[in-house]
């Protein structure tokens, strides 16, 4: 079987589990993006209490692999637990939680990379420290992350192959089963290759542009100020 004469054959199928994985991407990064919030909050906070939970959720979700957390959840946690959880069930916890640790770090380096005396010029003009948080910090600190976040977003869209360890139907998944019914694994993995490289690199591309016109716009308000 040829090369388009397998793509042709079984386009439905590599689109939709394509889809799933796009699917899967958005749902747990929207759901780690709460879950890094919530972190970098407990991180920043001023109770030690939090500080040490925040720190011992990144240390953990960091320190392991992305496929031992995703065989902790989808059979550990059940088995100890008695309760069921389905695979895309188990691989969107998974990959919440992995995506929102590394968020959470990414979240607190953007603040604390905004110089402290704005939050102190902020205050000495009657702001409360949260509006003072909200109207000013978080806003400069959300464009010095873009950039990252949209990593992020490649990275996460990469690591969703793994939880075809754990029978997700995402494209991954789907490459094995037309490799076990065609035997064409050439062939096939090539097309699941490409099929990840055409997001990921419009991705990367915008990624790079974000940079640019940050960096642009960075060095104009430089120039005006001097």
């Amino acid at each position: 079987m040829g090369f388009f004469e397998l793509l042709s054959a079984n386009l439905p199928n590599f689109l939709a589990g394509l889809g799933m994985t796009i699917v899967i991407t958005l749902i747990s990064l929207i759901l780690a993006s709460i879950v890094g919030v919530l972190t970098c909050y407990c991180n920043l906070s001023r109770f030690r209490i939090l500080r040490i939970i925040g720190t011992c959720y990144v240390d953990i979700i960091r320190g392991t692999p992305l496929l031992v957390q995703a065989f902790f959840i989808y059979f550990g946690i059940p088995q100890g637990l008695g309760i069921r959880l389905s695979s895309d069930m188990a691989g969107i916890i998974t990959m919440t939680l992995n995506a929102g640790a590394y968020l959470s770090e990414i979240f607190r380096s953007g603040i604390q990379a905004i110089d402290k005396g704005q939050m102190e010029a902020a205050r000495s003009l009657g702001l409360p420290a949260r509006s003072a948080m909200v109207k000013i910090i978080v806003p400069q600190a959300f464009r010095i992350i873009i950039p990252s976040l949209v990593n992020q977003f490649i990275i996460t869209l990469k690591d969703t192959s793994i939880m075809s360890a754990i029978g997700m139907r995402e494209l991954t998944q789907v490459g094995k089963l037309i490799v076990a019914v065609n035997f064409e694994s050439f062939k096939t993995w090539a097309i699941v290759a490409l099929l990840y490289l055409i997001p990921i690199t419009i991705l990367s591309k915008l990624s790079k542009r974000l940079e640019r016109n940050l960096s642009y716009g960075s060095k104009g308000k430089r120039k005006k100020s001097a």
